[in-house]
């Protein structure tokens, strides 16, 4: 990248990204008025905001890279008649608290496992996508007690360089500047609505108002800290992989057709998790339970002894 180039994306996330007041977790309340979001505190003090919503087996959703527990807007009402659900925003995305960790798969992975337990989940599905498909794959190895079975949504368990499988989304080279500027990195909502339209088949399956969320949430102190972090450690999510050997419950793998992953990353994925389902949504990037979430919600609420539908 040229310094010329460099020089004027920096200076236009300096003055794009202080043009939206900060989000307090208001946008949730709009699509789920019913039932105010709430907090679990960990033992370190981190405190994790969730929403639980439903009646049934408890159903656990974990969102992808840069998103939230809203990432799930449209998939909540299609699982609450079935499942008791249980989303939740992983530490520093959100309104979760942002500690100073290292953002890499065993943080993560630590801090939901602390959740599964102080809820006393039991005979649980979770549902997760991205790198929330990665930690429903490696919970449910860590804790076969309690998991009953898996639906993971394109695990981002690939990559080549810093900032994982993302760079090669359209426009994924914008990964490359939080190689650059680090912690300090700021995005504004042009760059940010191109990295996320670039995990879509169809771009225009991103929601404004979701978007103009996540870009407020990203004005929260210490937000760009704990992004780099999770990007620098983009090794720890390929690292997983070996843990999926270890899982005991049922487990579908789902992909989008048009997911980051390449045909022999699904395939490594798919013979290393013992009797793993496959299925794969047509016309659907790497954010499906956005762009297709009535086919996902489909999978989920199906019967895992029958047919994916």
């Amino acid at each position: 990248m040229s310094p010329v180039l460099t020089s004027s994306l920096a200076f236009a996330a300096l003055v794009l990204g202080g043009c939206t007041t900060m989000s307090r977790g208001e946008y949730t309340a709009q699509w789920n008025p019913a039932v105010p979001a709430r907090t679990l505190r960990l033992d370190d003090g981190t405190s994790l905001r969730y929403v639980r919503t439903g009646q049934g087996r408890p159903l656990l959703l974990l969102h992808t890279l840069r998103t939230q527990l809203d990432y799930f807007e449209q998939l909540v009402p299609r699982l609450a008649a079935g499942y008791d659900v249980i989303a939740v925003d992983l530490p520093g995305h959100g309104q979760s608290d942002i500690p100073k960790a290292a953002y890499d798969e065993p943080m993560f992975r630590a801090a939901i496992r602390e959740l599964v337990v102080k809820l006393d989940l039991q005979d649980l599905t979770i549902a997760g996508e991205s790198i929330g498909g990665v930690l429903a794959l490696t919970l449910a190895a860590e804790l076969p007690e309690r998991v009953a079975r898996v639906v993971a949504l394109n695990p981002y368990d690939y990559g080549e360089e810093f900032g994982g499988g993302i760079r090669r989304a359209r426009h994924g080279w914008i990964i490359g500047l939080y190689a650059i500027f680090g912690p300090y990195t700021i995005a504004p909502k042009p760059l940010l609505a191109a990295v996320m339209r670039g995990g879509f088949h169809d771009a225009q399956a991103l929601p404004a108002s979701l978007l103009d969320e996540l870009h407020r949430t990203g004005l929260r102190p210490g937000y760009g800290r704990a992004q780099y972090a999770l990007l620098k450690h983009w090794r720890s999510w390929e690292a997983a992989r070996s843990r999926y050997a270890g899982i005991r419950a049922p487990v579908t793998l789902v992909y989008g057709s048009d997911d980051w992953s390449n045909g022999a990353e699904r395939e490594r994925d798919r013979s290393g998790i013992p009797g793993a389902r496959y299925f794969e949504i047509p016309a659907a990037g790497h954010f499906s339970a956005l762009e297709a979430p009535a086919t996902v919600a489909g999978i989920i609420l199906a019967d895992q002894g029958g047919t994916t539908p």
